[in-house]
């Protein structure tokens, strides 16, 4: 098949695109980075170099594809330190380019990268901007068939509290505990994107990807010991904390208040009510295979 994919070679277009082009597809990569170019090219896919914000160049690339992956990048749009970007707006105007481009290209197939939360329009913080994406996609003509791919939170996340557990030693959240909450590697969303690129499509379809259900305090147990670090825990403190330190380090508001919000839909569960009522077979990766690579780049950057 011919496929298009966005997202360049990130952590789940990178093995995406090596698996599609292993099972034999014609594969165009699409990338804002001119960059990528040759290593796009040095796997075997065709580099589209151009940006997402340009509807004219979407349009252009998916004419002629049998399927398109459609994803928005978060740090495609801007930093999350730019105080005066509207994310909202940006990945709102995103939602809308993929529209124009699927309709005026002819794509009747879209396997598109949700999130976790994209359910609901309510008490999400900033994946309240996936369900809005989602939406949008759902205004196209009935017969573009539409996967829509929900992974939940990222084991790759845990990078974020590489600095905490250098300085304070200990993972720094609003909540803790034993309660169980889904993790996903981007291995595992790759390989389900495969999978599904390669069934049947028909109408619109939702599909959870996750690898494995851990609470916060196995998470501190498992990377603890990857690191030499048996005692590390998780250390909580209130969500107006979280909040007060991302503002003094000059984050977007916007961004801080979602992150928040986020967090208390985490610990109070409602973030995975809908993912509970269609909870999808765990992937192959777990935690202890992360918790490697999460070492490997703590004693690199702790030497």
């Amino acid at each position: 098949m011919n496929i298009v994919i966005t997202g360049s070679l990130g952590n789940i277009g990178r093995p995406l695109t090596k698996e599609l082009l292993q099972k034999g597809h014609s594969l165009t990569v699409i990338s804002s980075r001119a960059g990528r170019k040759a290593e796009i090219e040095k796997l075997g896919a065709r580099a589209a170099i151009g940006t997402i914000q340009d509807a004219d160049f979407l349009t252009k690339t998916l004419t002629g594809a049998d399927i398109v992956y459609l994803m928005e990048a978060w740090e495609g749009i801007g930093s999350m330190f730019d105080k005066d970007l509207d994310f909202v707006s940006a990945f709102h105007q995103i939602g809308n380019n993929y529209k124009k481009a699927v309709e005026q290209s002819g794509v009747r197939r879209i396997v598109h990268l949700s999130s976790i939360g994209a359910h609901t329009d309510k008490g999400t913080g900033s994946l309240l901007v996936h369900h809005r994406v989602e939406n949008i996609l759902k205004e196209l003509p009935d017969d573009v068939s539409i996967k829509f791919m929900r992974p939940v939170g990222f084991y790759t996340n845990i990078f974020r509290q590489l600095q905490n557990i250098k300085t304070s030693r200990a993972l720094i959240q609003s909540y803790g505990g034993d309660q169980k909450e889904p993790w996903v590697s981007p291995l595992d969303i790759a390989a389900t994107i495969v999978e599904e690129m390669e069934k049947p499509f028909e109408g619109r379809t939702v599909h959870y990807i996750a690898s494995e259900e851990v609470s916060p305090n196995e998470v501190a147990q498992t990377i603890g010991e990857a690191i030499g670090q048996p005692d590390l825990k998780v250390s909580v403190i209130p969500g107006e904390q979280i909040h007060e330190g991302m503002l003094s380090a000059g984050m977007n508001e916007w961004i801080a208040n979602g992150f928040v919000a986020m967090q208390t839909a985490q610990e109070n569960g409602s973030l995975y009510e809908d993912y509970y009522r269609h909870k999808p077979v765990l992937g192959k990766v777990k935690l202890a295979d992360f918790a490697k690579e999460f070492a490997q780049v703590y004693h690199q950057q702790t030497k």
